[in-house]
């Protein structure tokens, strides 16, 4: 089964860097961790969810572990500048996906990325690939290698 035009573009940017991942698409969405989870058969630790903020104009994204909720004060203090929630619109124009799909790497430019330290302590973990219904199978240390992103202590405690 073909992919939707966004899972598609995630899958020909993991390929292009390099990254032997493959994007799966289901019916049923996966935009929340606990239905990618359930989807793919993994506990809900395991899903690494993308969050976008936003400090002043520029977008900033945070990869965290599902269970965990990601701490604005602690992002604030790495950033040294307040952070805020962006709106659907602000996701899309900075990362050109939707929230509940938006992938840890492929955007239109590289964004600044901040790690959840305890993905790092997982195996396999699982990401969004494009769209509420698309996922794909990784290790951290590709994730960090994908993204760039700094590995850092940002869940709420």
């Amino acid at each position: 089964m073909a992919l939707s035009p966004s899972a598609q573009k995630v899958q020909d940017a993991l390929k292009a860097a390099g990254f032997d991942c493959t994007v799966i698409e289901f019916q049923a969405p996966t935009r929340t961790s606990a239905e990618a989870a359930a989807a793919v058969g993994t506990t809900v630790a395991r899903i690494a969810k993308s969050l976008i903020f936003r400090a002043g104009d520029k977008p900033v994204l945070v990869i965290a572990s599902g269970e965990n909720r990601v701490d604005e004060k602690k992002l604030a203090a790495l950033l040294g500048e307040k952070v805020e929630r962006p709106d659907a619109d602000f996701v899309r124009n900075r990362t050109g996906f939707a929230i509940g799909g938006v992938p840890p790497f492929g955007h239109p430019t590289r964004l600044g990325t901040y790690i959840d330290r305890d993905l790092m302590a997982l195996g396999e973990i699982w990401a969004a690939a494009g769209t509420p219904n698309a996922v794909f199978k990784l290790n951290a240390d590709q994730l960090v290698a994908m993204t760039g992103g700094e590995v850092a202590d940002v869940a709420k405690r």
